[in-house]
């Protein structure tokens, strides 16, 4: 029997990392300095078992795609329904009950006449389609426009239209020369106790008010990360920022899009981050928490009208774009399952719970001196320790080593350390973390860890 053969035959840690260092290459990962990845073996409300069964608290999610625990029986008996019913069929020329469900409980949940919804794999394929779609809309008006507004910061996903409109993230620099036109705006990022909050809002409003009116007949669109950027180390914006930063794109007559694909589904305390300043966009990504972590799927929801510029008898005005699992029945009947738990269980009431929880440790966090920018918002609590804004500095990488080994998978983000629990968490679970996050602080600080 040689290396390759049966691969699923032999089950201790030891080999399946051997195994993985051979064959596998992992996401964002350096795997000329990474440490050995840890071996999960089941997972189970707001925990993850490695192969020797030791808990591990799922403090940020796993990558914000899980919400409502791992392993739900709700979520895990839709699935084998459907598997039992249907795996998987074309989308073109076919349709399906999940598909169509799902399409009407979101067009249902959104404001507004956000009513058209087309399907993809994850959150990336979601903002490549949005763009796709704003600019071949000004092309079905008979307009040429090329250029996306993006914000400082802001990241999209990892396919060559979301990079070109994360290209200010600082992680697609080798990329560059096969991005698209885009121009990039100042974000006002805030925390609690910020004074000088209004002062960088203004500047990044007069920044796109300015590039808005210099070049409004060559923009297609302009996309956000609404109330929260995510890998760009967790940074807020105010409700108000938000309302005036569309208002203006509305007076330029610009197509609006939102990337919900983290801030979605109760990430931000509304189950869609729009809500806290009441707009509604032209287009919304949406993915990770969409089917509550278990598979991926995504949606591309779009106004009525940006739907009926594609209508015509020439093919030339449709949308050329689709995938093999566009409108998988399974991922879309866990996603209706996942969808239904916010009202059966109070979900949105939880997440309350979890942000007093949160605020309850903003004046630790302000008592010690190694912290800076606290911030609290819906279920994230995140605060900056030191100032290198690395995706990968040494301290978080240090921390994040360490924070393992003590059982919690807290993942900085440069200088940011943050808390992206699921919904389920125990209050108990929570207190677990924040002691744990604060044993670390204090290691960081005495150089001990």
């Amino acid at each position: 029997m040689n290396e390759h053969s049966n691969p699923r035959g032999s089950r201790t840690a030891e080999e399946i990392i051997a195994r993985d260092k051979r064959h596998v290459w992992h996401p964002y990962t350096q795997h000329g300095i990474e440490v050995e990845p840890q071996v999960v073996a089941r997972a189970e409300g707001a925990s993850l078992f490695d192969a020797n069964g030791r808990e591990i608290l799922d403090m940020i999610s796993s990558w914000w795609t899980c919400t409502h625990g791992h392993a739900h029986p709700k979520i895990n008996a839709a699935i084998a329904r459907q598997a039992n019913t249907m795996e998987h069929v074309m989308f073109a020329g076919f349709t399906h009950a999940p598909a169509v469900d799902l399409a009407t409980t979101l067009a249902g949940l959104l404001p507004g006449d956000l009513n058209r919804v087309f399907y993809t794999d994850d959150g990336s394929t979601s903002v490549e389609v949005a763009i796709k779609i704003a600019y071949k809309s000004w092309v079905n008006r008979g307009e040429t426009r090329r250029t996306l507004i993006a914000f400082d910061g802001g990241y999209h996903g990892d396919t060559l239209g979301a990079m070109s409109v994360g290209r200010s993230s600082q992680m697609f620099g080798a990329f560059k020369d096969l991005m698209c036109d885009v121009r990039v705006v100042p974000y006002p990022a805030t925390f609690e106790g910020d004074d000088a909050v209004e002062e960088r809002e203004a500047g990044a409003l007069s920044a796109l008010e300015a590039l808005l009116k210099d070049h409004r007949q060559s923009i297609a669109a302009m996309i956000i990360e609404p109330m929260m950027q995510g890998a760009a180390g967790i940074r807020f914006c105010r409700p108000s920022f938000l309302k005036r930063v569309v208002a203006l794109a509305r007076e330029a007559k610009v197509l609006v899009i939102f990337d919900e694909v983290a801030t979605g589904f109760g990430r931000t305390g509304k189950l869609f981050a729009m809500e806290h300043a009441d707009v509604t966009p032209d287009l919304v990504c949406l993915s990770k928490g969409l089917t509550g972590g278990y598979m991926p799927l995504a949606a591309t929801v779009v106004r009525d009208r940006l739907f009926d510029l594609f209508l015509s008898h020439d093919f030339d005005r449709a949308l050329p774009h689709g995938h093999s699992f566009t409108a998988n029945p399974l991922a879309c009947s866990v996603a209706l399952a996942a969808i239904g738990l916010y009202e059966e269980e109070r979900t949105m009431a939880r997440i309350a719970e979890i942000n007093a929880h949160h605020r309850t440790m903003l004046g630790v966090l302000a008592a010690r001196p190694d912290v800076t920018r606290q911030r609290v918002l819906g279920p994230v609590l995140a605060f900056e320790v030191g100032d290198d804004g690395a995706y990968q500095s040494e301290a978080s990488r240090t921390l994040r080593v360490w924070y393992l080994a003590k059982g919690l998978n807290i993942r900085p983000i440069g200088s940011t350390v943050y808390l992206m629990p699921p919904y389920c968490i125990t209050d108990e679970e929570l207190a677990r973390a924040y002691a744990g996050m604060i044993e670390g602080l204090d290691r960081l600080a005495s150089g001990s860890l």
